[in-house]
């Protein structure tokens, strides 16, 4: 064999033995996309429809929170009681919704009222009239009886609160906080004032602008002097907050003796469709 023969035959050898790793590099070449297109793919991916989706399932959430909470403004504490009792669920769908209302406040009153709290005799017995998520009842010492419609925790109550299971004169403080909801809202009071001790006392939280007559609201006096005939003193009307206004009373030692009392209407508190 020649000298050109045998070189021939290496450089055979040689092709054949490379041949598979060039294969093998172009396949990877084909596999792996570059840095570029991988952006591009990427980039190309439908984000729109979930976000949609979600503002979907937002404005609905919110229509059924503006329909829920229109009911609770519009019927008696024993019609909201049944309403909810027959479908709890109504009830969780509602208090998600008002926990994304509060969430735009500034300041929540709840939050001043639970300060206030830790600042008296935490052997203060507590009515927590509407208590929602039971906050007050997990954020302060003293013994509290929460009450709402539903009870999902147990510390929660379910119950009219013109009917609460309370024992007449054993409590020290009752508490509304944004609760006054129903068409009979004075029942509430009533019975808080019927289950506080004397010298107990009576902190409401309220929407300000149902307390506001220029839009339709009620007459802040003409609400607190039905309170006072009802057998309160007041302490203190707190009006500096912009969504909401406090009011403190104590129970009187001795009740009043007037009975038809004239318990100004109190504008409902509706959202409206955005």
């Amino acid at each position: 064999m020649t000298n050109s023969e045998v070189r021939s035959k290496k450089r055979k050898k040689s092709s054949k033995h490379h041949a598979p790793n060039n294969n093998h590099h172009g396949d990877e070449e084909q596999e792996l996309p570059s840095s570029d297109s991988a952006k591009r793919a990427k980039s190309s991916k439908p984000s729109k429809p979930s976000g949609f989706l979600e503002k979907m399932r937002a404005r609905l959430s919110g229509g059924h929170f503006r329909m829920l909470n229109e009911k609770l403004y519009t019927c008696t504490g024993k019609e909201a009681l049944d309403y909810f009792q027959e479908d709890p669920s109504l009830f969780n769908l509602y208090h998600a919704g008002y926990q994304t209302q509060m969430s735009n406040w500034p300041e929540q009153p709840v939050n001043v009222i639970i300060k206030w709290l830790r600042k008296q005799n935490p052997s203060f017995v507590v009515a927590d009239f509407g208590c929602g998520e039971a906050l007050i009842a997990n954020s302060v010492k003293n013994t509290v009886f929460s009450l709402d419609l539903v009870s999902n925790d147990p510390k929660v109550i379910a119950c009219d609160m013109a009917n609460a299971p309370i024992v007449s004169s054993s409590v020290d403080v009752a508490v509304f906080c944004l609760s006054l909801m129903g068409t009979n809202y004075q029942s509430y009071i009533q019975e808080a004032y019927r289950v506080l001790k004397p010298g107990g006392w009576l902190l409401i939280a309220e929407v300000k602008s149902r307390f506001d007559p220029n839009t339709g609201g009620a007459d802040p006096e003409k609400f607190s002097k039905a309170i006072l005939e009802l057998g309160f003193n007041s302490v203190k009307q707190d009006f500096s907050n912009k969504m909401f206004i406090l009011l403190y009373f104590t129970k009187k030692e001795k009740k009043n003796s007037k009975k038809n009392i004239e318990w100004p209407m109190l504008k409902p508190c509706l959202y409206k469709r955005r």
